[in-house]
């Protein structure tokens, strides 16, 4: 299935969650927030949050810094 992540079309396999979407694509040891379709995913539900075809996805990584 294509789902949309930020703005680029992703192929998943039908029936990915959340937390594989984050392990394809290699943020799974960084700090982020994932919003899909405007709501955000906490990280705990993260493995148990089914994407669907076409869902938009926005994955925004923290930045440390002053």
């Amino acid at each position: 299935m294509i789902v949309i992540v930020n703005g680029k079309e992703l192929e998943l396999e039908n029936s990915a969650t959340a937390e594989s979407l984050i392990k394809q694509l290699n943020y799974q040891d960084q700090r982020i927030a994932l919003e899909v379709n405007e709501a955000i995913i906490p990280k705990s539900q993260h493995g148990e949050f089914v994407l669907n075809k076409g869902d938009i996805c926005e994955i925004i990584k923290a930045v440390g810094g002053g």
